[in-house]
Protein backbone atom coordinates (compact mmCIF):
# COMPACT_ATOMS: atom_id res chain seq x y z
CA UNK A 1 0.00 0.00 0.00
CA UNK A 2 1.14 3.46 -1.04
CA UNK A 3 0.74 6.30 1.37
CA UNK A 4 -0.03 9.02 0.13
CA UNK A 5 1.20 12.63 0.92
CA UNK A 6 -1.42 15.02 2.90
CA UNK A 7 -2.58 17.78 0.50
CA UNK A 8 -4.31 20.70 1.41
CA UNK A 9 -7.42 21.40 -1.07
CA UNK A 10 -8.15 24.21 -2.80
CA UNK A 11 -10.41 26.35 -0.04
CA UNK A 12 -7.55 25.84 2.34
CA UNK A 13 -9.10 23.17 4.20
CA UNK A 14 -6.98 20.71 5.80
CA UNK A 15 -7.06 17.22 4.75
CA UNK A 16 -5.93 14.17 7.01
CA UNK A 17 -3.45 11.67 5.00
CA UNK A 18 -4.80 8.09 4.14
CA UNK A 19 -3.90 4.95 2.61
CA UNK A 20 -4.61 5.96 -1.21
CA UNK A 21 -6.53 3.20 -3.52
CA UNK A 22 -4.79 4.91 -6.47
CA UNK A 23 -3.11 2.09 -8.59
CA UNK A 24 0.49 2.69 -8.59
CA UNK A 25 1.95 4.42 -11.42
CA UNK A 26 5.45 4.91 -12.56
CA UNK A 27 8.29 2.39 -10.84
CA UNK A 28 6.89 1.93 -7.58
CA UNK A 29 8.27 -0.50 -5.10
CA UNK A 30 6.32 -1.14 -1.79
CA UNK A 31 4.62 2.59 -2.39
CA UNK A 32 7.93 4.49 -2.77
CA UNK A 33 8.39 5.67 -6.27
CA UNK A 34 12.04 4.25 -7.87
CA UNK A 35 12.28 6.34 -10.71
CA UNK A 36 12.43 9.34 -8.15
CA UNK A 37 15.51 8.20 -5.73
CA UNK A 38 18.85 7.97 -6.89
CA UNK A 39 20.09 4.61 -8.29
CA UNK A 40 21.73 3.83 -5.64
CA UNK A 41 18.83 3.55 -2.65
CA UNK A 42 17.48 0.46 -4.77
CA UNK A 43 17.79 -2.82 -4.13
CA UNK A 44 19.32 -5.72 -6.68
CA UNK A 45 15.59 -7.35 -5.95
CA UNK A 46 14.00 -4.00 -6.60
CA UNK A 47 13.19 -2.87 -2.91
CA UNK A 48 14.47 -0.07 -1.33
CA UNK A 49 16.80 -0.56 1.82
CA UNK A 50 15.54 -0.65 4.70
CA UNK A 51 16.69 2.51 6.28
CA UNK A 52 17.47 5.70 4.79
CA UNK A 53 21.27 5.72 5.51
CA UNK A 54 21.86 1.79 4.34
CA UNK A 55 24.25 2.40 1.25
CA UNK A 56 24.33 -1.00 -1.28
CA UNK A 57 27.12 -3.09 -1.55
CA UNK A 58 30.19 -3.23 -4.49
CA UNK A 59 28.13 -6.39 -6.16
CA UNK A 60 25.02 -4.54 -6.13
CA UNK A 61 26.22 -1.77 -7.37
CA UNK A 62 27.91 -3.25 -10.62
CA UNK A 63 24.95 -5.68 -11.24
CA UNK A 64 22.48 -2.56 -11.72
CA UNK A 65 24.97 -0.77 -13.82
CA UNK A 66 24.98 -3.54 -15.61
CA UNK A 67 21.32 -4.38 -16.11
CA UNK A 68 20.94 -0.55 -16.83
CA UNK A 69 23.23 -0.70 -19.84
CA UNK A 70 21.80 -1.36 -23.22
CA UNK A 71 23.89 -1.88 -26.47
CA UNK A 72 23.52 0.42 -29.49
CA UNK A 73 24.91 0.19 -32.96
CA UNK A 74 27.24 2.73 -34.91
CA UNK A 75 26.42 4.67 -37.68
CA UNK A 76 28.99 3.06 -40.02
CA UNK A 77 27.54 -0.43 -39.07
CA UNK A 78 24.23 -0.09 -39.79
CA UNK A 79 25.23 0.94 -43.67
CA UNK A 80 27.20 -2.08 -43.67
CA UNK A 81 24.65 -4.14 -42.86
CA UNK A 82 22.41 -2.20 -45.11
CA UNK A 83 25.10 -2.59 -48.16
CA UNK A 84 25.12 -6.14 -47.72
CA UNK A 85 21.48 -6.64 -47.65
CA UNK A 86 21.23 -4.65 -51.11
CA UNK A 87 24.42 -6.82 -52.60
CA UNK A 88 21.97 -10.17 -51.52
CA UNK A 89 18.90 -8.58 -52.80
CA UNK A 90 20.22 -7.92 -55.99
CA UNK A 91 22.14 -11.70 -56.72
CA UNK A 92 18.78 -13.37 -55.59
CA UNK A 93 17.76 -15.46 -58.93
CA UNK A 94 20.98 -14.05 -60.65
CA UNK A 95 23.08 -17.61 -62.26
CA UNK A 96 27.32 -17.02 -61.17
CA UNK A 97 29.99 -19.35 -62.14
CA UNK A 98 32.81 -18.82 -60.04
CA UNK A 99 36.62 -19.48 -61.08
CA UNK A 100 36.90 -22.74 -59.37
CA UNK A 101 33.54 -23.89 -60.67
CA UNK A 102 34.68 -22.40 -64.33
CA UNK A 103 38.26 -24.54 -63.58
CA UNK A 104 36.42 -27.64 -62.96
CA UNK A 105 34.14 -27.80 -66.36
CA UNK A 106 37.13 -26.85 -68.10
CA UNK A 107 38.90 -30.11 -66.91
CA UNK A 108 36.09 -31.64 -67.31
CA UNK A 109 35.17 -30.50 -71.17
CA UNK A 110 39.32 -31.22 -71.74
CA UNK A 111 39.27 -34.52 -69.96
CA UNK A 112 36.27 -36.55 -71.59
CA UNK A 113 37.89 -36.99 -75.30
CA UNK A 114 41.81 -37.32 -74.53
CA UNK A 115 41.70 -38.00 -77.98
CA UNK A 116 40.73 -34.73 -79.52
CA UNK A 117 43.10 -32.83 -76.13
CA UNK A 118 46.00 -34.74 -77.68
CA UNK A 119 45.51 -33.59 -81.50
CA UNK A 120 44.69 -30.02 -80.25
CA UNK A 121 48.22 -30.37 -78.75
CA UNK A 122 49.81 -31.03 -80.86
CA UNK A 123 49.99 -27.69 -82.77
CA UNK A 124 50.81 -25.83 -79.48
CA UNK A 125 53.44 -28.64 -78.83
CA UNK A 126 54.80 -28.14 -81.94
CA UNK A 127 54.68 -24.69 -82.07
CA UNK A 128 56.79 -24.31 -79.45
CA UNK A 129 59.08 -26.83 -79.27
CA UNK A 130 60.25 -25.33 -82.67
CA UNK A 131 59.89 -21.93 -81.32
CA UNK A 132 62.50 -22.60 -78.48
CA UNK A 133 64.89 -25.61 -80.57
CA UNK A 134 64.98 -22.83 -83.54
CA UNK A 135 66.23 -19.78 -81.18
CA UNK A 136 68.20 -22.23 -78.96
CA UNK A 137 69.91 -23.89 -82.37
CA UNK A 138 69.98 -20.10 -83.98
CA UNK A 139 72.37 -19.01 -80.91
CA UNK A 140 74.31 -21.25 -80.29
CA UNK A 141 74.96 -21.87 -84.09
CA UNK A 142 75.63 -18.15 -83.88
CA UNK A 143 77.88 -18.84 -80.92
CA UNK A 144 80.31 -21.19 -83.01
CA UNK A 145 80.26 -18.66 -86.10
CA UNK A 146 81.17 -15.78 -84.45
CA UNK A 147 83.86 -17.47 -82.32
CA UNK A 148 85.14 -19.03 -85.79
CA UNK A 149 85.55 -15.38 -87.25
CA UNK A 150 86.61 -13.91 -83.83
CA UNK A 151 89.58 -16.22 -83.63
CA UNK A 152 90.40 -15.60 -87.28
CA UNK A 153 89.56 -11.78 -88.18
CA UNK A 154 89.78 -10.58 -83.79
CA UNK A 155 93.30 -11.70 -83.99
CA UNK A 156 95.01 -10.07 -87.54
CA UNK A 157 96.81 -6.84 -87.50
CA UNK A 158 98.10 -5.73 -90.92
CA UNK A 159 100.60 -3.13 -91.10
CA UNK A 160 101.45 -1.51 -94.33
CA UNK A 161 103.20 1.87 -95.62
CA UNK A 162 101.10 3.48 -98.43
CA UNK A 163 102.80 4.61 -101.58
CA UNK A 164 103.49 8.06 -101.44
CA UNK A 165 101.64 10.29 -103.51
CA UNK A 166 103.55 11.50 -107.01
CA UNK A 167 104.24 11.08 -110.65
CA UNK A 168 103.85 7.69 -111.86
CA UNK A 169 107.01 5.97 -112.37
CA UNK A 170 108.84 8.48 -110.22
CA UNK A 171 109.50 6.72 -106.85
CA UNK A 172 110.13 9.50 -103.64
CA UNK A 173 112.32 8.32 -100.65
CA UNK A 174 109.77 7.98 -98.36
CA UNK A 175 109.57 5.89 -95.46
CA UNK A 176 109.17 1.52 -95.82
CA UNK A 177 108.57 -1.22 -93.90
CA UNK A 178 112.22 -2.65 -92.72
CA UNK A 179 113.53 -5.48 -93.42
CA UNK A 180 113.25 -6.75 -90.07
CA UNK A 181 109.09 -5.83 -89.28
CA UNK A 182 108.29 -9.07 -88.19
CA UNK A 183 111.16 -8.94 -85.16
CA UNK A 184 110.14 -5.88 -84.39
CA UNK A 185 106.44 -6.61 -83.50
CA UNK A 186 107.07 -9.84 -82.34
CA UNK A 187 109.15 -7.96 -79.48
CA UNK A 188 105.34 -6.53 -78.14
CA UNK A 189 103.21 -7.87 -75.88
CA UNK A 190 100.47 -9.88 -77.30
CA UNK A 191 102.05 -11.10 -80.80
CA UNK A 192 102.11 -14.47 -81.05
CA UNK A 193 103.25 -14.49 -84.62
CA UNK A 194 104.50 -11.78 -87.54
CA UNK A 195 105.83 -12.02 -91.07
CA UNK A 196 106.45 -10.13 -94.02
CA UNK A 197 104.56 -10.69 -97.56
CA UNK A 198 105.50 -8.81 -100.63
CA UNK A 199 103.57 -9.43 -103.93
CA UNK A 200 107.01 -9.67 -107.17
CA UNK A 201 107.17 -8.41 -110.19
CA UNK A 202 109.00 -11.15 -112.44
CA UNK A 203 108.24 -9.35 -115.27
CA UNK A 204 108.50 -11.30 -118.26
CA UNK A 205 109.18 -14.41 -116.84
CA UNK A 206 106.30 -17.03 -116.32
CA UNK A 207 106.49 -20.17 -114.27
CA UNK A 208 106.49 -23.57 -116.10
CA UNK A 209 106.84 -27.07 -114.44
CA UNK A 210 108.98 -28.36 -117.30
CA UNK A 211 111.60 -26.28 -119.03
CA UNK A 212 110.53 -26.61 -122.80
CA UNK A 213 111.14 -24.79 -125.81
CA UNK A 214 107.78 -23.72 -126.87
CA UNK A 215 107.01 -20.74 -128.82
CA UNK A 216 103.20 -21.15 -127.96
CA UNK A 217 104.29 -21.12 -124.16
CA UNK A 218 101.72 -24.18 -123.85
CA UNK A 219 103.42 -25.07 -121.15
CA UNK A 220 103.59 -21.87 -118.70
CA UNK A 221 101.39 -20.82 -116.38
CA UNK A 222 99.90 -17.14 -115.03
CA UNK A 223 100.95 -17.93 -111.53
CA UNK A 224 101.64 -15.40 -108.95
CA UNK A 225 104.55 -14.92 -107.02
CA UNK A 226 105.35 -14.00 -103.24
CA UNK A 227 107.56 -13.01 -101.15
CA UNK A 228 107.25 -13.97 -97.05
CA UNK A 229 109.54 -13.78 -93.88
CA UNK A 230 110.27 -17.58 -92.37
CA UNK A 231 106.76 -16.59 -89.78
CA UNK A 232 104.50 -16.74 -92.87
CA UNK A 233 102.56 -20.14 -91.95
CA UNK A 234 102.07 -18.80 -88.32
CA UNK A 235 101.70 -16.10 -88.88
CA UNK A 236 98.27 -16.94 -91.35
CA UNK A 237 97.36 -19.76 -89.78
CA UNK A 238 98.47 -22.54 -92.48
CA UNK A 239 100.08 -25.79 -92.66
CA UNK A 240 102.20 -28.01 -95.05
CA UNK A 241 100.85 -31.11 -96.48
CA UNK A 242 104.54 -32.18 -97.23
CA UNK A 243 107.59 -30.96 -97.11
CA UNK A 244 109.45 -27.91 -95.19
CA UNK A 245 109.13 -24.55 -95.14
CA UNK A 246 112.14 -21.86 -95.97
CA UNK A 247 114.15 -20.35 -93.06
CA UNK A 248 116.07 -17.54 -92.52
CA UNK A 249 119.28 -19.24 -94.31
CA UNK A 250 117.52 -19.47 -97.29
CA UNK A 251 116.68 -15.92 -97.47
CA UNK A 252 120.54 -14.69 -96.26
CA UNK A 253 121.77 -16.59 -98.99
CA UNK A 254 119.27 -15.81 -101.85
CA UNK A 255 118.75 -19.65 -102.49
CA UNK A 256 116.80 -21.18 -105.05
CA UNK A 257 113.74 -22.35 -103.55
CA UNK A 258 109.76 -22.54 -103.19
CA UNK A 259 107.03 -23.31 -101.52
CA UNK A 260 103.85 -24.51 -103.68
CA UNK A 261 100.35 -23.43 -102.55
CA UNK A 262 98.29 -26.51 -102.94
CA UNK A 263 95.94 -25.01 -106.14
CA UNK A 264 99.55 -23.73 -107.73
CA UNK A 265 100.75 -27.12 -106.77
CA UNK A 266 98.25 -29.23 -108.79
CA UNK A 267 97.90 -27.14 -111.46
CA UNK A 268 102.21 -27.62 -111.99
CA UNK A 269 101.74 -31.62 -111.46
CA UNK A 270 103.31 -31.81 -108.33
CA UNK A 271 102.13 -33.59 -105.35
CA UNK A 272 105.18 -34.65 -103.40
CA UNK A 273 109.27 -33.18 -102.76
CA UNK A 274 111.22 -36.15 -102.10
CA UNK A 275 112.06 -36.64 -105.31
CA UNK A 276 113.54 -32.37 -105.05
CA UNK A 277 111.26 -31.65 -108.25
CA UNK A 278 112.06 -28.53 -109.65
CA UNK A 279 109.88 -25.34 -110.99
CA UNK A 280 111.21 -22.72 -113.64
CA UNK A 281 110.56 -19.00 -112.87
CA UNK A 282 111.76 -17.71 -116.84
CA UNK A 283 115.06 -19.46 -117.32
CA UNK A 284 115.80 -20.09 -113.76
CA UNK A 285 115.29 -23.31 -111.92
CA UNK A 286 113.77 -23.51 -108.32
CA UNK A 287 113.81 -26.66 -106.42
CA UNK A 288 110.20 -27.01 -104.11
CA UNK A 289 110.57 -27.90 -100.69
CA UNK A 290 107.19 -27.88 -99.45
CA UNK A 291 103.32 -27.35 -100.52
CA UNK A 292 101.13 -25.19 -98.57
CA UNK A 293 97.69 -27.48 -97.64
CA UNK A 294 95.67 -24.59 -95.52
CA UNK A 295 96.00 -20.89 -95.15
CA UNK A 296 93.20 -19.40 -93.20
CA UNK A 297 94.03 -15.88 -92.80
CA UNK A 298 95.59 -15.69 -96.65
CA UNK A 299 93.41 -18.19 -98.85
CA UNK A 300 95.06 -16.71 -102.69
CA UNK A 301 98.69 -18.42 -100.94
CA UNK A 302 97.61 -21.52 -102.32
CA UNK A 303 97.34 -19.84 -105.76
CA UNK A 304 100.71 -18.53 -105.48
CA UNK A 305 104.55 -19.67 -105.75
CA UNK A 306 106.24 -18.70 -102.39
CA UNK A 307 109.98 -17.66 -102.63
CA UNK A 308 112.45 -16.05 -100.04
CA UNK A 309 112.36 -12.57 -99.57
CA UNK A 310 116.56 -12.42 -100.09
CA UNK A 311 115.54 -14.58 -103.39
CA UNK A 312 113.26 -11.81 -104.40
CA UNK A 313 115.74 -8.79 -103.50
CA UNK A 314 118.81 -10.74 -105.45
CA UNK A 315 116.82 -11.48 -108.28
CA UNK A 316 113.92 -9.06 -108.76
CA UNK A 317 114.86 -6.29 -107.25
CA UNK A 318 112.43 -5.82 -104.47
CA UNK A 319 113.08 -2.87 -101.98
CA UNK A 320 111.03 -3.42 -99.02
CA UNK A 321 108.49 -5.54 -97.73
CA UNK A 322 104.85 -5.26 -98.57
CA UNK A 323 102.89 -5.85 -95.68
CA UNK A 324 103.38 -6.91 -92.22
CA UNK A 325 100.85 -9.93 -91.28
CA UNK A 326 100.41 -9.99 -87.37
CA UNK A 327 98.44 -12.91 -85.17
CA UNK A 328 97.57 -11.44 -81.89
CA UNK A 329 96.21 -13.78 -78.67
CA UNK A 330 93.06 -13.56 -77.96
CA UNK A 331 91.88 -9.65 -76.81
CA UNK A 332 95.28 -8.38 -77.73
CA UNK A 333 94.70 -7.00 -81.09
CA UNK A 334 93.50 -3.46 -80.06
CA UNK A 335 96.40 -2.93 -77.75
CA UNK A 336 99.12 -4.59 -80.24
CA UNK A 337 97.58 -2.32 -83.24
CA UNK A 338 97.87 1.02 -81.36
CA UNK A 339 102.22 0.39 -80.48
CA UNK A 340 103.03 -1.11 -83.32
CA UNK A 341 103.34 1.62 -85.77
CA UNK A 342 105.50 2.83 -83.15
CA UNK A 343 107.83 -0.33 -82.61
CA UNK A 344 107.84 -0.16 -86.90
CA UNK A 345 108.26 3.48 -88.02
CA UNK A 346 109.64 5.26 -84.46
CA UNK A 347 110.75 8.35 -85.97
CA UNK A 348 107.05 9.14 -87.81
CA UNK A 349 104.58 6.49 -87.19
CA UNK A 350 102.20 8.64 -88.87
CA UNK A 351 103.94 7.21 -91.83
CA UNK A 352 102.85 3.82 -90.97
CA UNK A 353 98.96 2.56 -91.99
CA UNK A 354 97.39 -0.13 -89.19
CA UNK A 355 94.18 -1.89 -90.15
CA UNK A 356 92.87 -3.33 -86.63
CA UNK A 357 90.06 -5.84 -86.50
CA UNK A 358 87.01 -4.30 -84.74
CA UNK A 359 86.42 -4.38 -81.00
CA UNK A 360 85.93 -7.81 -79.77
CA UNK A 361 82.61 -8.97 -79.81
CA UNK A 362 80.76 -6.84 -82.26
CA UNK A 363 81.87 -8.83 -84.96
CA UNK A 364 80.51 -12.13 -83.20
CA UNK A 365 77.50 -10.31 -82.02
CA UNK A 366 76.25 -8.97 -85.66
CA UNK A 367 76.80 -12.89 -86.97
CA UNK A 368 74.36 -13.84 -84.10
CA UNK A 369 72.11 -11.32 -84.23
CA UNK A 370 71.62 -11.74 -88.44
CA UNK A 371 71.22 -16.02 -87.71
CA UNK A 372 68.80 -15.40 -84.65
CA UNK A 373 66.99 -13.43 -86.54
CA UNK A 374 66.31 -15.75 -89.63
CA UNK A 375 65.85 -18.71 -87.11
CA UNK A 376 63.28 -16.20 -85.27
CA UNK A 377 61.55 -15.93 -88.72
CA UNK A 378 61.14 -19.79 -89.02
CA UNK A 379 59.87 -19.93 -85.41
CA UNK A 380 57.14 -17.71 -85.35
CA UNK A 381 55.92 -19.71 -88.63
CA UNK A 382 55.67 -22.65 -86.74
CA UNK A 383 54.12 -20.87 -83.72
CA UNK A 384 51.44 -19.52 -86.43
CA UNK A 385 50.52 -23.19 -87.71
CA UNK A 386 50.21 -24.22 -84.49
CA UNK A 387 47.86 -21.47 -83.35
CA UNK A 388 45.95 -22.09 -86.35
CA UNK A 389 45.81 -25.93 -85.19
CA UNK A 390 44.35 -24.86 -81.81
CA UNK A 391 41.98 -22.83 -83.42
CA UNK A 392 40.12 -25.59 -86.03
CA UNK A 393 39.67 -28.15 -83.28
CA UNK A 394 38.35 -25.84 -80.92
CA UNK A 395 35.85 -24.88 -83.45
CA UNK A 396 35.16 -28.93 -84.51
CA UNK A 397 34.50 -28.92 -80.58
CA UNK A 398 32.45 -26.40 -80.61
CA UNK A 399 30.20 -27.72 -83.21
CA UNK A 400 29.89 -31.37 -81.65
CA UNK A 401 29.22 -29.78 -78.22
CA UNK A 402 26.44 -27.65 -79.66
CA UNK A 403 23.75 -29.92 -78.01
CA UNK A 404 25.50 -29.47 -74.32
CA UNK A 405 25.82 -26.08 -75.20
CA UNK A 406 21.95 -25.96 -75.83
CA UNK A 407 21.45 -27.51 -71.91
CA UNK A 408 23.59 -25.30 -70.30
CA UNK A 409 21.94 -22.30 -71.70
CA UNK A 410 18.68 -23.47 -70.99
CA UNK A 411 19.60 -24.26 -67.47
CA UNK A 412 20.69 -20.40 -67.08
CA UNK A 413 24.09 -20.41 -68.39
CA UNK A 414 24.34 -16.51 -69.37
CA UNK A 415 26.67 -16.26 -72.99
CA UNK A 416 29.66 -15.02 -70.74
CA UNK A 417 29.71 -18.46 -69.25
CA UNK A 418 30.16 -20.42 -72.57
CA UNK A 419 32.39 -18.31 -73.44
CA UNK A 420 34.64 -18.50 -70.57
CA UNK A 421 34.51 -22.06 -70.46
CA UNK A 422 36.07 -22.06 -73.83
CA UNK A 423 38.66 -19.99 -73.35
CA UNK A 424 39.38 -21.40 -70.51
CA UNK A 425 40.09 -24.74 -72.12
CA UNK A 426 42.28 -23.22 -74.61
CA UNK A 427 44.10 -21.52 -71.89
CA UNK A 428 44.67 -24.74 -70.42
CA UNK A 429 45.24 -26.44 -73.32
CA UNK A 430 47.87 -23.99 -74.38
CA UNK A 431 49.51 -23.79 -70.84
CA UNK A 432 50.27 -27.46 -71.07
CA UNK A 433 51.42 -27.54 -74.83
CA UNK A 434 53.81 -24.93 -73.99
CA UNK A 435 55.47 -26.69 -71.26
CA UNK A 436 55.86 -29.53 -73.41
CA UNK A 437 56.88 -27.89 -76.16
CA UNK A 438 59.63 -26.09 -74.04
CA UNK A 439 60.77 -29.11 -72.62
CA UNK A 440 61.10 -30.83 -75.78
CA UNK A 441 62.81 -27.79 -78.03
CA UNK A 442 65.52 -27.43 -75.29
CA UNK A 443 65.85 -31.58 -75.47
CA UNK A 444 66.37 -31.01 -79.17
CA UNK A 445 69.19 -28.21 -78.81
CA UNK A 446 70.94 -30.39 -76.11
CA UNK A 447 71.01 -33.44 -78.27
CA UNK A 448 72.08 -31.61 -81.07
CA UNK A 449 74.67 -29.62 -79.57
CA UNK A 450 75.71 -33.18 -78.50
CA UNK A 451 75.90 -34.66 -81.78
CA UNK A 452 77.55 -31.71 -83.05
CA UNK A 453 79.83 -31.20 -80.13
CA UNK A 454 78.93 -27.82 -79.58
CA UNK A 455 78.71 -25.18 -76.99
CA UNK A 456 74.78 -25.08 -76.04
CA UNK A 457 73.69 -21.50 -75.94
CA UNK A 458 69.87 -20.60 -74.61
CA UNK A 459 69.15 -17.62 -72.83
CA UNK A 460 66.64 -18.27 -69.63
CA UNK A 461 64.16 -15.99 -70.80
CA UNK A 462 63.66 -18.26 -73.50
CA UNK A 463 62.61 -21.08 -71.50
CA UNK A 464 60.47 -19.48 -68.48
CA UNK A 465 58.49 -17.34 -71.55
CA UNK A 466 57.70 -20.66 -73.28
CA UNK A 467 54.31 -21.41 -70.73
CA UNK A 468 53.16 -18.06 -70.48
CA UNK A 469 53.19 -17.67 -74.60
CA UNK A 470 51.33 -21.10 -75.08
CA UNK A 471 48.43 -19.06 -72.86
CA UNK A 472 48.39 -16.27 -75.21
CA UNK A 473 48.13 -18.77 -78.25
CA UNK A 474 45.74 -20.40 -76.66
CA UNK A 475 43.50 -17.66 -75.79
CA UNK A 476 44.24 -16.20 -79.26
CA UNK A 477 43.29 -19.54 -81.14
CA UNK A 478 39.89 -19.48 -78.47
CA UNK A 479 38.37 -16.65 -79.06
CA UNK A 480 36.83 -17.55 -81.99
CA UNK A 481 35.58 -20.73 -81.33
CA UNK A 482 34.13 -19.26 -77.95
CA UNK A 483 32.55 -16.23 -79.30
CA UNK A 484 30.81 -18.82 -82.31
CA UNK A 485 29.62 -20.93 -78.79
CA UNK A 486 27.91 -17.97 -76.88
CA UNK A 487 25.96 -17.03 -80.02
CA UNK A 488 24.24 -19.99 -80.32
CA UNK A 489 20.43 -19.56 -79.17
CA UNK A 490 19.40 -22.60 -76.49
CA UNK A 491 16.45 -23.93 -78.63
CA UNK A 492 18.37 -24.10 -81.86
CA UNK A 493 21.17 -25.73 -79.75
CA UNK A 494 18.75 -28.41 -77.98
CA UNK A 495 17.08 -29.79 -81.73
CA UNK A 496 20.81 -29.33 -83.28
CA UNK A 497 21.76 -31.82 -80.02
CA UNK A 498 19.10 -33.89 -80.43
Amino acid sequence: MRLRKRQRPLDGTPVEAGPSTDPPTGDHVDGVRTDTLPLAQVGLDGTTPATAGERPTETERISLLDLSAEPTASPRQGRRAERKARRAKKSQGRPRMRIPDLLDEAVLGIGTRPARLILTMVGTVAGIAALVATLGLGQTAGGQIAGRFDAVAATRVVVSVPAPPGPPGESADTSALPWDAADRALRLAGVAAAATISEVDIGDDRVAGVKLVDPAGANTLDVPVLAASPGLLEAEGGTLSTGRFFDAGHSARADHVVVLGSRAAAALGINRVDSMPSIFLGDDAYVVIGIIDTAERRPEILDAVVIPEGTAAAKYKLTAPGELDLRTVIGAAQQVSRQVAIAIAPEDPTTVKVKAPPPPGSLGGDVSSDVNGLFLAFGAVALVVGGLGIANVTLLSVMERTGEIGLRRALGAKRRHIAGQFLTESAMIGTVGGLIGAALGILAVLVVCLVREWTPVLDTWLALIAPPLGIVIGLLAGAYPAVKAAAVEPMTALRQGS
